[in-house]
This record gives structure tokens, sequence and C-alpha cells, in this order.
């Protein structure tokens, strides 16, 4: 099967009501087929594993790249110098040296985000005015999460929508004409950003004395990782502190989970409690796994979050990531960066990929 026909069989089932395993499965195996093909260092990364298309058989068997690997190689079926897109990862943590993952092109990337988008966070609204508090993607052209924001406003955002950071600081003023303005026409607002924004936010409107009331039906979005670019907030005083300066509830308080890595993002039902369950649509699956064995570990206890994202259609499905979580029922607990056995689990998995993608 060839690139068309993966591409289309993946637009059916984003247009499908639910979930079909068989139907993930099939996908999941012509895709690998067509990466195998037509990505040189995964292949390569694949043979020395004994991981071939004629071998696999089911989906998580599926060979994963380390996340680490997207700085260390150019992982694209296509050409990258025709790229539509080409999204960098922050490095922070290694400066000098940053992810990159290639899109030939966007349609895929931006059809599973607004199909998850409309049903994660917009619920029944189909607009919402929405204040964004990242920069807009002329200044971060290759950050997925600028891209993703805009699209967020395009789609959904209503007239009255406005960026509110300008270059990548926070406009105060602007900010504090936006909570005005929706508390006094009384209808639904949201906000949505970078996690360190929201602290700089609540951090002057305490010096400030301030607080609002959004009116009822708002909600907020945050997009995780304070990445040393704020203070430290312990997550339960996050939450309270965004219900006590916005007057938004802590189940409208929702936690978008997604990596430059993948083309999907995971989402919450609000953060009433802390951590909170993450999930995604359909077409990403995603396990939890000893990085030296490789083998899933025991339900409910702690490993490394392996995603397989049948939206990474031009680059490689299968993403092992530096995240440590557990699964529980209906998705599954995000705890924080690798640490110990783990991290070394994940370096090890990295320099696998390194010696065997050279050739």
């Amino acid at each position: 099967m060839g690139e068309k026909e993966v591409l289309q069989g993946l637009k059916d089932m984003m247009k499908a009501v639910e979930a079909d395993e068989a139907a993930f499965q099939n996908l999941a195996l012509q895709l690998f087929q067509y990466q195998y093909r037509h990505n040189p260092p995964y292949r390569r990364f694949c043979q020395s594993r004994g991981r071939t298309p004629r071998i696999v058989k089911d989906w998580w068997e599926i060979p994963a790249v380390p996340m680490r690997a997207f700085k260390e190689a150019t992982l694209s079926c296509n050409d990258p110098a025709e790229a539509e897109a080409v999204f960098m990862t922050s490095g922070t943590t290694r400066p000098g040296k940053r992810g990159k993952h290639v899109h030939p092109t966007l349609d895929i990337y931006n059809r599973s985000m607004l199909r998850n988008f409309r049903q994660r966070f917009m619920g029944a609204r189909d607009v919402l005015s929405m204040g964004i508090l990242f920069p807009r993607p002329e200044t971060l052209p290759h950050s997925s999460l600028a891209h993703y924001l805009s699209l967020a406003v395009r789609e959904f955002g209503g007239e009255h929508s406005s960026y509110l950071v300008d270059g990548e600081e926070v406009h105060f003023s602007r900010l504090l004409h936006f909570l005005r303005e929706a508390e006094r026409s009384g209808e639904p607002c949201a906000l949505l950003g970078a996690s360190f924004h929201f602290v700089h936010v609540m951090d002057f409107l305490e010096q400030e004395g301030l607080s609002f009331r959004l009116p009822e039906g708002s909600r907020i979005l945050d997009t995780g990782g304070l990445k040393g670019q704020s203070r430290h907030v312990d997550p339960d005083v996050f939450y309270a502190g965004l219900a006590a300066r916005f007057g938004v509830p802590r189940h409208r308080c929702i936690n978008m989970y997604g990596l430059t890595e993948l083309s999907t993002q995971f989402y919450d039902d609000g953060n009433e409690t802390v951590p909170s369950k993450k999930s995604g649509p359909y077409w990403i699956r995603t396990r939890v796994i000893d990085p030296v064995s490789g083998e899933d570990v025991p339900y409910g206890e702690t490993g490394v979050l392996v995603h397989y994202d049948l939206a990474n259609v031009h680059s490689v499905l299968a993403v092992m990531t530096e995240d440590w979580g557990k699964a529980v029922e209906g998705g599954f607990i995000l705890m924080g960066r690798a640490e110990g056995a783990e991290a070394r689990g994940c370096s090890l998995a990295a320099e696998e990929f390194l010696r065997s993608s050279k050739g």
C-alpha cells in the first residue's frame, strides 16, 4: 500500500464516530510498511531489532523510536527541503540540539488537531472568544504549539479573540482589557497558552490585587511544562490559582499534553484532582513499558510512555517518550520526566538508535 492509500485510510478513520480496533491494526501495519520502505534511518533501526514488515504482525510490535532520535537524524519519508513545516523542540534540555519533525503537508496534523480539540475542549460550543497566552506563529515559525493555537483561533475563535503576548512577553494591558470585556459581556470565553505564561499572569494579578470571574461556561487550556521559564508551581496550587484568579472552576481547566514528535494531542477532563487522567482519540494508542526490556509493565505500575500515532504519517508512527506514567482505565496518568532506571533505559535506547541508524 502506498502513501495515498494510507492517507485516505487515515482520513476515513478520523471521520468515524467511534474506535475500530481492526481498522487501527490494519492501518498501523500498512503505515509501518510505508515508513520502513521510505525512511532509511528508521529502516536501519528496525533491522537492528529484527523487526521488518514481514515479521511484525501486531501494532504493538512496531519498533518505537526514542524521542531523542529526532535530534540525531532526519526521520522523514519525504524530502525535508519540500516540507510545508518543520516543527522543532524547544532545546531547553539540550541547548543547541533541537529535535525536528518534518511535515511535508500539514493536512493530517490539522485534521487530527481540529477533530480532537472540538471534542475535548470546545464541548457543545462552536465558537469562543479566545485569549492566547503564547506567541504568534510568525514569531515562532517552528513551534508546533504556536501552530496548534493559531488553528484553534482560526477555526473556533470568536470575533473578540486576541493574542495577549507580544514577541514572547505578556501584554498585560491587553490581557486586562480582554478579561474585563469578557466579564462585561457575560459571554463565555477561553484562555489558552503555555503554563509558564499563566504563572507570570497569576503573579501579576496577585501583585496588582486583581481577580476576575469569567462568565459561566468559560474555560482554560494550559499546555503543561514550566521548562525553567517561570518559578516552579505545584500542580494543585497551579489549578487552584487559575480558579481563584479567573473564576473558572477546576473541572473547566483543561491540560493538553502534546509533543513536537507527535501529530496528535492528549487531554484530560479537568483538574479537580491532580494528577489527572489523559486520553487521546482512537487513532493513537499508548503503552507503558520498561525501557530496558521493551516489555509492558504490569497494569497500574510506573514505566515509560510509548505512543503509536497514526497521524505521524510521514515520519515514524511509534515514539518512545522520556515521560513516565502509568496506565489507568481509559487512559494514563502522566507522572513527569523519566528518572533513575527509566532515564537510563531511555538513554540506552537512544544510543542503540544512533549506532543502527548510521548504517
